[in-house]
């Protein structure tokens, strides 16, 4: 069998303390990621501090990876794991990805009226056409699916007021409903007046075109080159992600291995229980890089 191994960059939701770690035991790691400037201190799932926190951390976990393995098959990035996907990619620097996390959550944060909080939650149990008619009446009009995870798998997001409100159908149509550690109602439209501020600050990043097969979230359909990686970006920013799309195209690429780059082992996950063909893993599930690289190696005998 020949390797074609799928790059997965998660989203937030699961970060921890020693998300660096395995990074910084390979040579001159350390040195990179504090020139990153990352916010180590202060709560990690603070906007503001999560962003490029996760963004770094897979970042960190692909440089320290890529000298020891061969380019990847596809690319795809979670939420804001697209800013990291466009690294790994290499349509932008490591270091420009994490400075453009750092930009994306403030822009982002500035949606925010502290009057009208706002957050995330995870449905699930729920078909789309029962979760829209909630969204349109109960949820109206202040909540909307951010990302679409499985057939009745969703991510919704808005005012926390409207999330609140769809707790009691939700459960009585038979759903489930969890909320997020996010406070921002990131991929809805409340997101919009982000965009043109993030499109002018990605402008100032040197691109290159992506070395490898390049999801973009929106669609699950492959960047044409560097621009169309970056407009994927900003339309995700205020547009639902289709996450169930990208794992459907990463399985009809014909990837035979993921790796979840992390914090966190959720993606491999889904997609393990989507397409169960594809041997997944995450970073997080190894102590060492010896042994990540064996798994991987074991993917191609």
């Amino acid at each position: 069998m020949s390797l074609r191994l799928a790059i997965l960059c998660s989203g937030q939701g699961a970060q921890h303390g020693g998300m660096f770690d395995l990074a910084r035991t390979v040579a001159g790691m350390s040195s990179r990621i504090d020139a990153w400037a990352l916010p180590f201190d202060g709560d990690a799932f603070a906007n503001r501090n999560a962003q490029p926190l996760v963004v770094g951390a897979a970042c960190a976990n692909w440089q320290a990876l890529q000298p020891r393995l061969l380019r990847p098959h596809i690319v795809a990035g979670y939420s804001v794991g697209e800013v990291a996907a466009l690294a790994v990619a290499g349509v932008i620097a490591p270091a420009d990805a994490v400075a453009l996390a750092r930009t994306r959550a403030a822009l982002m944060d500035a949606c925010v009226d502290p009057r009208q909080p706002q957050g995330l939650a995870a449905v699930s149990g729920l078909s789309r056409p029962a979760l829209m008619r909630l969204l349109s009446t109960v949820g109206r009009p202040a909540a909307w699916i951010a990302i679409e995870n499985g057939a009745q798998h969703w991510i919704t997001g808005g005012l926390n007021e409207a999330l609140d409100a769809l707790q009691g159908p939700v459960a009585a149509m038979g759903g489930r409903m969890q909320r997020l550690p996010v406070g921002v109602a990131s991929h809805t439209p409340l997101m919009a007046p982000a965009v043109a501020p993030l499109q002018e600050a990605a402008a100032t990043i040197s691109l290159t075109a992506p070395r490898t097969r390049l999801l973009t979230g929106v669609s699950g359909t492959a960047a044409a080159d560097a621009p169309s990686a970056v407009q994927g970006l900003l339309a995700q920013t205020a547009g639902t992600v289709r996450w169930s799309a990208c794992m459907d195209a990463i399985a009809e690429s014909g990837a035979t291995a993921a790796l979840e780059l992390g914090p966190g082992t959720a993606l491999a996950r889904m997609l393990a229980a989507r397409h169960p063909q594809i041997a997944c893993r995450a970073v997080d599930d190894f102590r060492s890089i010896d042994g990540l690289l064996g798994w991987i190696a074991r993917q191609d005998g």
